[in-house]
Formats: structure tokens, sequence, C-alpha cells
């Protein structure tokens, strides 16, 4: 499954400055109440909000992801609901003061009709007033920087090699996750291989199928909402009323 290694070197490798400024968004922009996050991941920004008095169910599609995240907020303290779910279908869920879905995850969509039915899963589980919030990678982050970049990480236990190509679809990228774990019992390195891909739209066609969900009142802006939209800014921030 997608992440399956990627889980514990991308909780290691996360800068946790980033979920501050996540909390910071939708503080500004939502009140304190029912609030469900998408793609929790690792848990990080789900235990600020609960922090901050929100009412948190966290979710994502990774087991391995939720496992890192039930660890921490064990570690906490703390007691909210969290349990895998896809974005795809929230049948099992109730409805939401705020709904967020953060660090570009809806950019894992295959296409625009896997995105569409996100924003009417998400139209349909908030309660009249609520606030959908979410981020993804704009077209320069797609088109120019993510192409050719190369990173490469090593700690006593891990080693990590990742590599981003431009992928099949317009707009999309595949990248290339390659992990050595050591073996303790063969002395040697156990690799694995996962392949990501990401894909995102002209900011239009977000707005277009926001509003065919039923969305109103959408504001798109970048720098977790503190500038505008430039041709040369890597995420976009998209803030959205039922």
């Amino acid at each position: 499954m997608i992440y399956s290694k990627f889980a514990e070197i991308y909780n290691e490798l996360m800068d946790d400055s980033l979920y501050s400024r996540w909390q910071s968004y939708v503080q500004q922009r939502t009140s304190k109440g029912k609030l469900l996050e998408l793609a929790c991941g690792t848990g990080d920004l789900a235990i600020l909000l609960k922090q901050s008095g929100y009412d948190v169910t966290a979710t994502d599609l990774s087991m391995e992801m939720l496992e890192i995240a039930a660890e921490k907020i064990e570690t906490n303290h703390l007691n909210f609901e969290l349990g895998q779910m896809n974005m795809l279908d929230l049948s099992g869920v109730d409805k939401f003061d705020t709904i967020t879905c953060f660090d570009d995850s809806i950019c894992y969509l295959t296409d625009e009709s896997q995105l569409q039915l996100a924003f009417d899963e998400a139209f349909e589980h908030l309660n009249t007033g609520g606030k959908y919030l979410f981020d993804a990678h704009s077209l320069y982050q797609m088109d120019e920087v993510f192409p050719g970049y190369m990173f490469n990480f090593k700690n006593e236990e891990n080693a990590f090699m990742w590599s981003s190509y431009e992928g099949e679809e317009v707009h999309s990228v595949e990248h290339d996750l390659t992990f050595f774990t050591f073996n303790e019992k063969t002395n040697s390195y156990d690799v694995t291989e996962e392949l990501h891909h990401e894909r995102t739209y002209d900011i239009d066609v977000y707005i277009k199928r926001l509003e065919k969900s039923g969305f109103s009142n959408i504001k798109v802006t970048a720098n977790f909402g503190d500038s505008e939209v430039s041709e040369t800014v890597d995420r976009w921030f998209f803030e959205c009323t039922k």
C-alpha cells in the first residue's frame, strides 16, 4: 500500500513548523467545533487542533500512518477519534463544522472524476455554513520544480532515495521512492520501492468542481493564506463554504 514504508521516514523528515502554520490557517477561518481531518498522516496537526479546542476526528487511508498517529495521541495524553477512511467515501461519519485536507493530499486523486467525488463527499458531510479547507500543488510546483527533483536521506537504520519525474497526464508527476532498511538477521539491507503519483489542475478547474458540488464564497490564496496567488508559488490554499 502507498506509504507502507514511507510513514516512518515521513514522520522523521517532515518539517514540524508546517503543522503550526496549517493550524493557524484553520483557526483564522473557522470557529471551534466538530472538525474532520482527512489525510491526517502521523497526527501532528490533529493533535494541535485538539489542543486548540476543536472536537477532532482524524482519518487517513494508510494504517501505517495511523499507527504512528495513535502513539503520538497517547504520548500527548489526548483522546479523540482516529480511523482509516478514504476521502472518496465518508459514509461512515456524521456532519462537521470544518473539514480539512492538507499537505497536498488532494493531489493523490487520479483524475477529475475522483476530485469531484471528494468535493461532493466533503460538501455532503458539512453542516450548513461549514468550511472545507484544503491545499494543492501549484502548476509551477508540479511542472517546474518536481521534474528532475532528487533527495537522499540516511540514518543508522534506514536510507531513502527520492526522485521525481514528469507523469503521463498533464500537470502530473511520479515520485519514485526506494527504501533501504537494515536487517539485523541477515546483516544487510532490505530494499523496498514505492511509486507515488500526484496530479494538479488549473485553479479554474478546482473552482468549477467545487461550485458543482455546491460550495460558495471560494477563496484561493498562497503561503498558508498570507499572500495572493502568483505564478511562482508552490502551493495553493482553498477556503470554501457550504
